[in-house]
């Protein structure tokens, strides 16, 4: 089912369309232990098959213009995050979407101003720290 003229997901021609006839009557992903709500997305080297929902192709799109998180796929489709579990799951099997190798910066400068920025948001976060250290 293709949502008409850009209707969200759960819109087809004004008839509902239940979270578990999109995931194919679905609960759980195959990659369940792997698809975190942080969990990093990018195009894979296959088409996506045909015989997927629409919104896998949505998905394959939508990582193709830069790398999302589960939970932004589940926010932008509005679609529920189990839903696009089970659809990326599918997507991964299919190898036309892959978790992006996850990059984190150990360099102290860096952590110095992730710190000065979270102190900024959050004032009281300098003196409980301060007490903690002494």
């Amino acid at each position: 089912m293709t949502p008409a003229h850009g209707a969200p997901w759960s819109v087809v021609d004004a008839v509902g369309v239940r979270p578990y006839a999109v995931a194919g009557g679905r609960t759980e992903s195959r990659h369940s232990e792997d698809l975190q709500l942080h969990t990093q997305l990018e195009p894979g080297t296959a088409p996506v098959p045909g015989h997927l929902a629409p919104e896998a192709q949505q998905i394959v799109a939508l990582c193709a213009t830069r790398r999302r998180s589960v939970a932004e796929l589940a926010g932008t489709l509005g679609v529920p995050v189990p839903v696009v579990q089970v659809l990326v799951s599918d997507l991964l099997d299919a190898r036309s979407a892959q978790i992006a190798p996850t990059t984190f910066s150990s360099d102290a400068g860096t952590l110095r101003h992730l710190a000065d920025a979270l102190e900024r948001k959050w004032p009281d976060a300098r003196a409980a720290r301060a007490r903690k250290a002494s």
